[in-house]
């Protein structure tokens, strides 16, 4: 997703769609902590 905005932005020049890229750069950074968090749990055997 976050190359078809680059594309995108890339293209047109569109303000807009910049800025929907920063976020959607901005939400990739914080996601894998958090997945790595939750697949640590899934991973975690059951006791």
């Amino acid at each position: 997703m976050l190359n078809f905005t680059w594309s995108v932005f890339s293209q047109t020049g569109s303000v807009e769609t910049y800025l929907i890229y920063k976020e959607l750069e901005k939400e990739g950074r914080e996601w894998p902590n958090e997945s790595n968090d939750e697949l640590a749990e899934i991973d975690s055997p059951i006791s």
